[in-house]
């Protein structure tokens, strides 16, 4: 198995690295920063730098890649941003760092994996069940919410352009016991990743453009 993890360097993304790397995958991927890198190295990865919010950075990925053939990709990278219920406006700062973070990231990352897929490959973005709008209850947080919803769009888009190619889905990790989660979250970085694991080795075509739970539940968009 080739992998390639896209956000890595703590939480969900590093999970996924030491999952793969122990079950004995080949896995590529992207921090930050040094510290980050090093983390992933110690686990075995080829690693390297990427920020998805630097136009330069993010441009220099599929260079990087150039002849790989991965069999699963997965998008992490993201920020909560400030917790702002509605109607409360968000600053045009905090809004650019967490759309262009959230939403622009994997618009600059996707298109650059495409050539990079193996035959019947599996991609996945890490969304958010906050994002879903017919699952929703709460203004709370609206503009991660908003950020997640536009997430989804733009993986269903891709999946669009990969049928045949690659089977894409948006995941809801769960609420997780990481930096972002909490301490008080429902489940443990382990067990998320594990069942999305799962989820990813079970996708069959058909289910090319969905959104599921982390234990492969459908979740409404």
């Amino acid at each position: 198995m080739n992998i390639l993890i896209i956000g890595a360097s703590r939480g969900i993304g590093l999970e996924f690295v030491r999952q793969y790397r122990e079950a004995g995958a080949r896995v590529t991927a992207t921090a930050r920063d040094e510290a980050g890198i090093a983390r992933l190295q110690q686990l075995g990865a080829e690693a390297f730098a990427l920020d998805v919010t630097d136009t330069a950075s993010a441009s220099g990925l599929a260079w990087r890649i150039d002849g790989q053939a991965f069999d699963v990709v997965v998008v992490n990278a993201g920020v909560l941003g400030p917790q702002l219920a509605a109607p409360q406006t968000p600053s045009e700062g905090d809004f650019d760092a967490v759309m262009h973070t959230n939403v622009l990231g994997a618009m600059r990352i996707l298109p650059q994996v495409m050539e990079s897929l193996a035959p019947g490959a599996k991609l996945a973005v890490l969304s958010s069940r906050m994002g879903s709008i017919g699952l929703r209850s709460s203004g709370s947080s609206w503009l991660y919410r908003a950020s997640k919803a536009a997430l989804n769009s733009v993986l269903k888009d891709m999946s669009f352009t990969l049928a045949g190619r690659a089977t894409c889905v948006a995941f809801h990790p769960g609420w997780v016991r990481t930096d972002m989660g909490g301490s008080s979250a429902d489940i443990s970085v382990e067990q998320s990743v594990a069942d999305m694991r799962r989820t990813l080795a079970a996708l069959q075509p058909s289910e090319n453009g969905s959104f599921l739970n982390h234990d492969h539940q459908p979740l409404a968009w």
